[in-house]
C-alpha cells in the first residue's frame, strides 16, 4: 500500500475550493463586472487591453505546490512592490505603467546550439503554462504568497538548448532610462542582471512568471515576464527580462556588484544568518497581522537543499 505522509506546510484538499467552482465563479464575475471594471479600476490597473495573452487566462493550476497559508490580496500585491527602474520606494505602480510591454523581444545567447530572438508571444505558443501557489520572501523580511502563471524554466533551456559548455544562466531587464526614471541613477549597475546556475535553473521549482492572479503579469509586477524561485530571497527573481545568458562563468549580479558584503550569487533563505543590518528570524506576511518563523530555503528543502550539498565553502545564503 502507498502512504503519503503530507508535509507539514500542507493544507488538507478539503481546505482547497474545487477547481469547477472556482472557474465557474471567476466566468460569472467577469462577466457581471465586465462593464464596470473600467469604471471603477484604477488607469494604472486596466492594463488587460495592452496585453494579447489575456485571452488565455486563467491556466490550470498545478496542484504539486501547495501552501501554508492564505494568498496575499491581489491589492496588496499590486501596490507594494521593488522595482528600481522606476522608484526605490514600494509605491511604484503608477510610475511603472509606462513600461511598453508590447512588442517585447527575448535575446537568447551565449552558449547555445542557436543564438535567436523572439517575441514573447510567439515564446508563449510554444511552452505550456499552468498555475502555481508560491511562498515569496523578501530579504527585507517581509513575505508573500502568489499564485503566479507561466512555465517552468527548466523547459525554457530545454527550448533554448544550451551547450555542455554552459554552467550559469544570466537574465537581464530592459534598459530605457527614457520610460524607467530610475534607470537614470548612474550609480546602479544597469541593467538588472541576475543569475542560476544551471542546475538551480533546471530544478522544478524554478519558474518564468507570465501572469498572477488568474491574468497577465501587472506591469509593476515584472511584466511581461520575470523569474520566481521561491526558495532565494526575492532580488533574486529579475523582472521584465529581456535577455538570457548562457556562460561558463559565474555572472556577477546586480546587487552582488553594489554591495558583496551582504547580497551574494546563491541568496537561500535560511533564518539563522542575518543580513548584516537586520535579522532574518522572522517574516511579517503582507496583508495580514501576522510575523511568523522563517523557513530554510523558504520552506523548500525537499526540492533543492540537494543542489548546494557540495558547495562547501560557498556562501550559500546572501
Amino acid at each position: 500500500m502507498h502512504i503519503r505522509r503530507r508535509k507539514g506546510w500542507e493544507l488538507p484538499e478539503s481546505a482547497a475550493t474545487p477547481e469547477h467552482v472556482f472557474f465557474n465563479r471567476r466566468a460569472f464575475l467577469g462577466a457581471s463586472t465586465a462593464g464596470l471594471a473600467t469604471i471603477a479600476a484604477p488607469a494604472w490597473a486596466q492594463r488587460a487591453d495592452a496585453d494579447p495573452s489575456a485571452r488565455h487566462y486563467p491556466f490550470k493550476r498545478n496542484e504539486r505546490y501547495v501552501l501554508d497559508r492564505e494568498v496575499t490580496p491581489e491589492q496588496t500585491n499590486l501596490t507594494y512592490n521593488n522595482f528600481y527602474e522606476f522608484g526605490s520606494h514600494k509605491q511604484i505602480h503608477r510610475a511603472a505603467q509606462a513600461l511598453p510591454i508590447r512588442p517585447w523581444q527575448i535575446m537568447i545567447d551565449g552558449l547555445v546550439e542557436t543564438p535567436m530572438t523572439i517575441g514573447i508571444d510567439d515564446l508563449f505558443a510554444k511552452l505550456t503554462l499552468e498555475e502555481r501557489l508560491y511562498r515569496f520572501r523578501c530579504v527585507e523580511a517581509w513575505s508573500m504568497a502568489v499564485a503566479w502563471s507561466g512555465f517552468a524554466l527548466k523547459d525554457f533551456v530545454a527550448f533554448c538548448k544550451p551547450l555542455a559548455s554552459a554552467k550559469y544562466l544570466a537574465m537581464d531587464t530592459f534598459h530605457r532610462p527614457d520610460i524607467a526614471s530610475g534607470q537614470k541613477a548612474s550609480w546602479y549597475p544597469w541593467p538588472y542582471r541576475e543569475a542560476l546556475s544551471i542546475e538551480e535553473a533546471t530544478n522544478e521549482l524554478a519558474f518564468l512568471a507570465t501572469g498572477a492572479y488568474g491574468k497577465p503579469l501587472a506591469k509593476q509586477m515584472g511584466a511581461p515576464i520575470r523569474l520566481a524561485v521561491p526558495w532565494k530571497y526575492g532580488f533574486k527573481s529579475v523582472k521584465s527580462i529581456v535577455r538570457f545568458e548562457f556562460t561558463e562563468k559565474r555572472p556577477v549580479s546586480f546587487w552582488e556588484k553594489l554591495q558583496p558584503q551582504e547580497y551574494g550569487f546563491w541568496a537561500n533563505v535560511n533564518p539563522e544568518v542575518p543580513h548584516s543590518r537586520w535579522s532574518q528570524a522572522t517574516e511579517e506576511v503582507l496583508g495580514t497581522n501576522k510575523r511568523v518563523a522563517t523557513k530554510l530555503y523558504n520552506g523548500y528543502g525537499e526540492f533543492v537543499a540537494h543542489l548546494y550539498r557540495d558547495k562547501a565553502g560557498e556562501r550559500l545564503f546572501l
